[in-house]
């Protein structure tokens, strides 16, 4: 399919004088003479090449290679007279294109005078009759090599037009050679152009064709004429140069694992949206890999792998039962004394986005003089309704105390808008917070509490993990690490937890996973209402303490799938199993994304290259709806973190959130020194130096909507595809 080509006429011609440095001859000695008879004895000359001469006191020509001198230079030692032969020079008047020529002539007639003069011996006739092949091997020398200078140029000019029409084209959906072939060709001219203007080095008849061929490459063809200086003299006027060049946008084998941000905020829909971001996302995901397989060449491979996160990451399926304690320590609790049930103990779970949005803006205004003199700030009345209906009640069994546990969970609905003010100085700063639709589910839940002669005692308490594929959840809690507060100079050594390639070794629990069991978790000493303070010490009372498992801060999101080549119905069922809970821990995303990717880690043997020359690219894409949240409450994969003080405690000099951000960083270079390219999408939140400085500069993306979010992932799409010459 022929695409539209550049060609020119014959334009101004010029030169240019591309020289080394003269030959020395000096190691090339004179023929020896016969005293007064003329007679030479012959002997051998140097090399002859782009060839340099000098002539002796004798009168002898000798033929010398040159040092350090271009193939396209030719510099001329006579006796004392010395002689540059320039090439043509771009963009000089026409009439330039002879001044090699006329330096030649004038060169040969100061030679035939010099002979003219000379008494040493009768070299006329000699010279006479070398003087012409003479001619035609210097002018030979300049024509070539200008000649190969050019065809160099052509061919660099060849491959960026191809170059350039193949991106163009990949950036066209549903191509079509009647409606985007001008396009198409025109950039691939604009490349062309850009490095072999018209007339360069007095070049003429440019022409440029391009056409599509076989599995959308880009195939060029390109040609010019180049006039000879000297050979024209001997029947040769122009010298015809043509070079081909092909571009195809291929996929080697290519691994990509995704980070997705499942939170909670993931249920609700951006301002721009009806639909809710995790629905988004499970449709741009998914045409993602449609838009891969379209460019995947049959040779190639491309395999997926996901690490759903938010307050913590399921990848329990992925681990060798030899990288998990055998057994652990838990935050939790034993009961004391008789096991007698007392009254019923009531309390109210978290809250879980359904769909809607809400979101609150800020205005100021000054205040007014209340009816005692001072200030106050005026707040308009509520206008957000509120709708709730009981949608399920469920019981189990419990013991310690023995009873039954009833769970009811509610559905609500809320619209319109609700108003906070505070006032600073004289002015006050009004909060307005909107709701649209926004719906949430919440739990009542009422269980036995302790009774007369019974009391709980809070503790650490050891439990064998030999059951954790069965009786854990999948999440896991990090290996050992350290507070760390200086992230630039981290001890991997102690900071297992950021060590993302080492293996872990049996009967070294430092260097283990530690399976999760959110049912027996209990916070020590925070109470249900947000009263009491952690501790780190035993506690022993009948109060009921906060147990994150039940109260919805203990989230695990769907499990994580290693690299693999997928089919389009199980990689669609994956990304249907998505759902939204949790808070956003940024840093055990980023630390999993880079273990399932890495060549040299946990599974170098399936990571690996194929061979030398199958080499594989490796992409994280990661995407989060919000900026870092994390809470004291909540079960992460470091454990209550006020109680297991790992990597933060209250007393700290970062905040738990700050301590996040600066271990993503970390895991963030990390992952990039194993050659991994990470891209970085915010979807309807703002984009925050940690979050840049992660991807670098062209690899991120904000998007505020649905087919922002489409078009990020199309360019990570277009990018991922190696574009490179087929020669």
């Amino acid at each position: 399919m022929r695409l539209r080509g550049v060609s020119s006429s014959p334009e101004a011609m010029s030169s240019i004088c591309i020289a080394g440095d003269l030959m020395n001859c000096a190691g090339a000695a004179p023929l020896p003479q016969d005293s007064g008879s003329g007679n030479r004895e012959k002997t051998d000359g140097a090399e002859l090449g782009s060839t340099l001469f000098r002539q002796t006191r004798a009168g002898v020509c000798l033929f010398c290679k040159p040092i350090n001198c271009l193939p396209k230079t030719i510099c001329g030692e006579l006796s004392k007279y010395h002689y540059r032969v320039a090439m043509p020079e771009a963009n000089s008047p026409s009439s330039a294109r002879f001044s090699a020529a006329r330096a030649t002539i004038r060169m040969v007639s100061r030679v035939l005078a010099s002979l003219r003069r000379d008494q040493s011996g009768n070299v006329l006739m000699i010279f006479a009759f070398s003087i012409v092949p003479l001619l035609a091997l210097v002018g030979s020398s300049i024509d070539m090599g200008r000649a190969y200078l050019i065809e160099a140029r052509l061919q660099q000019a060849c491959d960026a037009g191809v170059l350039g029409a193949r991106k163009e084209l990949g950036a066209i959906s549903n191509f079509n050679v009647d409606t985007d072939g001008d396009t198409v060709a025109g950039k691939g001219n604009r490349f062309f152009n850009a490095n072999f203007g018209d007339g360069i080095y007095n070049s003429i008849d440019r022409d440029f064709q391009l056409e599509i061929g076989e599995g959308n490459s880009i195939n060029g063809i390109a040609s010019v004429v180049l006039p000879t200086d000297i050979m024209q003299f001997f029947g040769k006027d122009q010298i015809d140069i043509s070079v081909t060049c092909k571009a195809e946008l291929t996929v080697p084998n290519t691994d990509i694992v995704m980070a997705l941000d499942v939170t909670g905020s993931m249920a609700e829909s951006n301002p721009d949206d009806t639909t809710a971001r995790i629905s988004v996302l499970k449709s741009v995901v998914k045409d993602f890999f449609t838009t891969m397989e379209a460019t995947r060449q049959p040779e190639s491979r491309i395999r997926y792998g996901f690490v759903p996160y938010s307050t913590n990451v399921n990848v329990g399926s992925v681990l060798k039962d030899e990288w998990v304690v055998p057994q652990w320590d838990y935050p939790s609790r034993t009961l004391i004394g008789a096991n007698n049930a007392g009254g019923m103990f009531s309390y109210y779970s978290s809250v879980s986005p359904v769909s809607g949005t809400y979101f609150t803006t800020k205005s100021t205004f000054a205040a007014t003089v209340g009816g005692g003199g001072g200030l106050t700030c005026n707040k308009p009345a509520n206008t957000m309704t509120v709708n709730t209906a009981l949608q399920s009640t469920t019981t189990e069994a419990v013991t310690n105390p023995a009873g039954t546990r009833t769970i009811s969970t509610y559905l609500r609905t809320r619209n319109g808008n609700t108003y906070s003010v505070s006032l600073s100085g004289s002015t006050c700063t009004l909060s307005t917070t909107t709701y649209a639709s926004y719906v949430d589910t919440y739990r009542y839940i009422t269980e036995p509490s302790v009774g007369t002669g019974t009391s709980w005692q809070y503790r650490d308490v050891s439990r064998n993990t030999a059951d954790w594929r069965t009786a854990s959840n999948g999440c896991i809690e990090e290996r050992s690490t350290y507070e760390i507060d200086d992230f630039d100079n981290v001890d991997l050594s102690r900071a297992f937890d950021l060590d993302i390639d080492l293996v872990p070794t049996a009967g070294d629990p430092d260097t283990q996973w530690r399976p999760m069991y959110p049912s027996m978790i209990y916070e020590r000493a925070r109470r249900w209402d947000g009263t009491g303070n952690f501790v780190t010490e035993t506690v022993v009372t009948n109060e009921e303490f906060l147990a994150p498992g039940v109260a919805g801060f203990a989230a695990c999101p769907a499990a994580a799938r290693k690299l693999q080549v997928w089919n389009q119905s199980d990689y669609e069922a994956y990304i249907d199993s998505l759902a939204a809970a949790g808070s956003t821990y940024h840093d055990i995303g980023m630390i999993w994304a880079a273990r399932l990717l890495s060549p040299t880690g946990l599974f170098a043997a399936e990571n690996a290259d194929m061979s030398p020359k199958r080499r594989t690219t490796r992409h994280l894409i990661f995407l989060t709806d919000g900026q870092t949240s994390s809470l004291d409450i909540s079960y992460s994969s470091y454990g209550v973190e006020p109680i297991a003080q790992r990597r933060w405690s209250p007393a700290s000099a970062l905040t738990l959130t700050e301590t996040i951000e600066k271990r993503f960083s970390f895991a963030c270079e990390q992952a990039k020194k194993k050659n991994i390219k990470v891209w970085f999408i915010a979807f309807g939140t703002e984009l925050n130096p940690v979050m840049t400085n992660c991807a670098g500069t062209g690899y991120y993306f904000k998007a505020g909507n649905a087919a922002e979010l489409d078009q990020a992932f199309k360019q990570i799409a277009k990018s991922i595809g190696d574009l490179r010459l087929s020669l």
